[in-house]
């Protein structure tokens, strides 16, 4: 059986959480904490980075730092993970729903300004597949209409915006930047009215960071916060994985070349399109996927490769018409969401993955359409 993912070990992993356990400190922000933050800041020039438990609270501490008020709107794609509308939903604000792109399940940026209302407060554009959004035109209108923008770069570690805007001092910008926040297990901070606060939330309420570095004589609770940081066995883990990136990102930049150099004559005759890579936005080989014609296509196609020893799986469904939240939806068409919670089907895509089962897969799908 090919599964359709495994976590990647790079082999040091139990040796650092060994050491972590025996360096006495494990409730966080340890030394390596610190050392995962640093090489964030350092590795991609992020203003502040703070690692969490998880992509969901990092979502829910930028929802705190919006300050959002009862009734304030947060515009999202409907097409995404439920924790990108829970974190803002739990602040009390209104998630309104934007459709995707035709060309990628992006949030479709030309909706934007249909979608803007007096109670608008907070656009979140997510990376689908670490693939950037159309980021200049998304801050357009963030800036046009006095907007936060809050990235949801989950999927988007090593992935790269190219943005077209003069005033940027760079040009080539690591997802995650852009906005004043971004997430993934990771909280990054990039405008500085926000730091001081995200740490202080990050810290269950408290200034105790300030402490530990000296700059106040004790420390006391003095906002919202929770429990957001991880364990220090949790970031040696993490630092493993780091620290083998280079060699994690071209391993699997390679298998995704592959499945589409072999798929690309199958996607050319219409049995399903591959992913889009637009010309601002580069690869980061998060995932690997197809989007079949129609809902009766994708299951037969799951069918046949499960039956023949491949994990392939489908992805979100649309969450403007999920069982929670449909009433609450105002009830506009989303198309392109709905056609790809119907139509998009990934392959299996790990560090540990062989070119041989790459082929293996291929061959299948050759075999298939045949």
């Amino acid at each position: 059986m090919i599964d359709f993912n495994r976590p990647t070990l790079t082999g040091k992993e139990a040796h650092y959480m060994y050491q972590a356990v025996y360096n006495g400190k494990l409730s966080g922000n340890g030394m390596f904490t610190k050392r995962c933050q640093a090489w964030f800041e350092e590795h991609y020039g992020f203003r502040k980075a703070l690692l969490t438990t998880s992509g969901t609270d990092a979502l829910e501490m930028c929802a705190m730092l919006c300050d959002l008020q009862p009734g304030d709107e947060v515009i999202i794609p409907s097409y995404t993970f439920v924790s990108t509308a829970l974190a803002f939903l739990r602040e009390g604000a209104k998630v309104v729903f934007a459709d995707s792109m035709k060309r990628n399940p992006n949030l479709d940026a030309e909706s934007l300004e249909a979608l803007i209302t007096p109670r608008t407060k907070v656009i979140v554009p997510v990376h689908y597949a670490g693939v950037a959004c159309d980021m200049d035109a998304i801050m357009a209108v963030a800036d046009k209409h006095h907007l936060l923008v809050v990235e949801d770069a989950a999927q988007a570690i090593d992935s790269y915006y190219k943005s077209n805007l003069k005033h940027q001092t760079s040009n080539i910008l690591p997802l995650g930047s852009i906005g004043p926040g971004g997430e993934g297990g990771l909280l990054v901070v990039n405008d500085e009215r926000f730091v001081r606060r995200a740490e202080i939330i990050w810290e269950k309420g408290t200034n105790r960071a300030e402490f530990f570095r000296g700059e106040v004589n004790k420390y006391g609770w003095v906002d919202m916060g929770s429990s957001f940081l991880p364990s220090e066995v949790n970031a040696a883990f993490l630092w493993a994985q780091l620290e083998n990136l280079d060699a994690i990102q071209a391993k699997r930049k390679t298998l995704w070349n592959s499945y589409y150099q072999q798929l690309k004559p199958l996607a050319d005759k219409g049995c399903f399109s591959m992913p889009d890579i637009p010309e601002y936005a580069t690869n980061n080989a998060h995932m690997f996927y197809l989007v079949l014609p129609s809902l009766e296509a994708r299951t037969a196609l799951i069918k046949y490769l499960k039956e023949n020893g491949v994990g392939a799986v489908f992805h979100y469904l649309s969450l403007h018409s999920s069982e929670f939240y449909k009433n609450r939806h105002d009830g506009r068409q989303l198309p392109e969401c709905d056609r790809y919670a119907d139509c998009l089907v990934r392959l299996p895509l790990f560090y540990d993955l062989t070119l041989e089962q790459v082929n293996t897969i291929c061959e299948l799908l050759k075999t298939y359409y045949q």
